[in-house]
């Protein structure tokens, strides 16, 4: 079944099952929970996949599954969705608004989260029907926005003999019924940093009896950033952007701590990976040069989302079957972080964006943002891409469609 008929059957069965979607969607935006705390969220989603005959399979710690569609023979494709939410106030004036305070849907994980149920249960249909070359993998991940979801998915076997894998995230800046794509890095590295420096103090009337630690924080928060756009190729685009700053607590004396807290981001893997090195040689010479200590903690966050091209072409492919010749655009870089990186890592895949912008109102409701939303099209919308995309996959095992510049 491919093309037309494929087209035929996801109509028949959105058109069956696009208000019950709607209708978990908005539940799981009415009861968000944050990671590692989605057990409402994964028994809610094994329910409707035991319902239809699936056997999921609930993470150790109780929160996310993996649940494989299809036989064993073929490939295997994976398909991500991330489950958790956000430490935010809703803001919106809904019917489905948060009902638990301090926690929404910020970011549309439960767009995510109902848009790969949707798959779910059309791709339960056609491996009933015989019509499943392969095999597909379900992974509810959660614990995206820790991070870390991704590596307790792997460290229980999730992608364990899969060929490829693709994911998603809701794009408000992209109109719906179009997806963003881009083949390479797609999203950034990012790594948190702080740094305590320590010195004499004194007064603010003999800063040359001491340390003047305000001075030399402000140095480092200063020369740091600079020197790095100078010691690491622009193209690998290595930014320290501060966050925090703290030293002293009186005008006229010269304080004998401080602290400096921002992120780390990077496009390049190896780039990244030699940063905190730099960091640290860069701020010691700084510091020495002032006459204070400092010391550095630097926590690993997720590498860059790198997109393996042949796996960006089939998504192209597959958006142009489900979704008509003009659904697929160029989208840019993001320095935002994903934890879909870390599957990158060891399989070839791809991430896309999914438009959720309404074309009627044109308004942009920004990611992480209490006012966030979605134009509810985007689900079935979804649900039609993400289930040609794991078909195509599993039909071809290799792109039909040239990438194209735009993409590129």
């Amino acid at each position: 079944m491919r093309g037309r008929e494929l087209r035929g059957e996801l109509d028949a069965f959105l058109a069956e099952t696009e208000k019950d979607l709607v209708a978990f969607r908005r539940d799981l935006h009415m009861h968000p929970e944050l990671a590692f705390a989605e057990y409402r969220t994964t028994q809610r989603i094994a329910e409707r996949l035991s319902a239809v005959g699936l056997v999921p399979s609930v993470l150790p710690r109780g929160t996310g599954l993996i649940c494989d569609v299809g036989s064993g023979d073929g490939p295997t494709i994976a398909l991500r969705a991330d489950i958790d939410a956000l430490p935010l106030q809703d803001e919106k004036d809904t019917s489905y608004r948060s009902t638990v305070p301090g926690a929404c849907h910020a970011c549309g994980h439960d767009v995510h989260t109902t848009i790969l149920l949707g798959t779910s249960l059309f791709l339960a249909q056609q491996a009933a029907a015989g019509l499943l070359p392969g095999r597909v993998r379900l992974i509810f991940q959660p614990a995206e926005e820790l991070p870390g979801g991704a590596l307790e998915v792997m460290a229980h076997g999730g992608i364990s003999g899969v060929d490829r894998i693709f994911g998603l995230h809701c794009d408000p800046r992209v109109d719906v019924g179009q997806i963003g794509l881009k083949a390479g890095p797609i999203t950034s590295a990012c790594d948190r940093l702080l740094i305590r420096v320590s010195g004499p103090g004194g007064h603010t009337a003999r800063p040359h009896l001491t340390a003047d630690l305000v001075f030399a924080l402000a140095k480092i928060l200063t020369e740091l950033p600079a020197a790095l756009s100078r010691r690491v190729d622009p193209r690998s685009s290595l930014s320290l952007v501060w966050g925090r700053v703290e030293a002293g607590s009186a005008a006229n004396a010269i304080p004998d701590d401080g602290v400096a807290e921002g992120t780390v981001r990077c496009l390049d893997e190896n780039a990244w990976h030699a940063a905190p090195d730099l960091i640290k040689a860069l701020l010691e010479s700084v510091a020495g040069a002032y006459g204070v200590e400092a010391t550095m903690e630097y926590t690993r966050g997720v590498p860059p989302v790198v997109n393996d091209e042949v796996s960006v072409e089939m998504l192209a492919e597959a958006a142009e079957r489900a979704l008509g010749s003009t659904s697929v655009v160029p989208t840019q870089q993001s320095l935002g972080g994903e934890d879909f990186a870390w599957y990158l890592e060891s399989i070839p895949g791809a991430f896309a964006r999914l438009g959720t912008r309404s074309p009627e109102n044109g308004v942009t409701y920004d990611i992480h943002q209490g006012t966030f939303d979605v134009d509810e099209s985007a689900i079935p919308t979804g649900v039609r891409f993400m289930a040609t995309t794991a078909l195509t996959a599993l039909w071809e095992g290799a792109p039909i469609l040239p990438i194209t510049s735009a993409l590129a």
